[in-house]
């Protein structure tokens, strides 16, 4: 997998995290720095923490698994895909104004799901550099993270379901494209 596809990858895992910051945006009159610090901090660190551990399991198991990996990674990018263009179209639930523990770490669990199972689709690739990986995807949603909690307050929801619509596609593609390569169809 190349630089190209792994940036993609990363702003597409950081859509989740980007529309609940723009809902936490939303929440408060005034946006201070240090609430849009803590929130790319919370995103931005879970985002990178998830495909780790998805990387490590992944890689235990993938001697078992090699034979069918590459459709392992197509079906668990397909369906992250999938399910964020599906949670693009839903209403927005309004966000708690708080930027505390007990409101950021479900937030940050919960839209980092995606990057846990694309962390194990990434232990079925050869070669994987998962500490420049991580790193990248942590550091592009911390920044978008902390982006969306200004643009939400500024402009609203407005970007929030395009910007899921956009990473669910992107995902999806580069899915069927490893799928494709595996199979030879491609070759890159």
């Amino acid at each position: 997998m190349g630089y190209i596809e792994l940036v993609l990858i990363a702003f597409s895992l950081s859509a989740d995290a980007f529309g609940v910051a723009v809902c936490k945006g939303l929440s408060v009159q005034k946006i201070k720095p240090s609430q849009a610090l803590v929130t790319g901090l919370w995103f931005g660190g879970f985002q990178a923490l998830m495909p780790a551990l998805g990387y490590f399991v992944g890689s235990r198991f993938q001697s078992y698994i090699e034979s069918f990996d590459h459709w392992i990674a197509f079906v668990l990018l397909v369906l992250i895909g999938g399910n964020m263009i599906r949670e693009a179209g839903e209403k927005i639930e309004a966000q708690s104004a708080s930027f505390g523990v007990r409101s950021m770490f479900p937030l940050a669990v919960a839209t980092s799901i995606d990057a846990l199972a694309a962390g194990v689709a990434f232990a079925m690739e050869e070669d994987f550099n998962i500490a420049v990986s991580v790193s990248l995807i942590g550091m592009v949603t911390m920044i978008l993270s902390a982006l969306g909690v200004y643009i939400g307050n500024l402009f609203g929801a407005r970007y929030k379901a395009t910007a899921e619509r956009v990473g669910g596609i992107v995902l999806c593609a580069l899915g069927l494209k490893i799928l494709l390569e595996h199979l030879g169809v491609l070759q890159f």
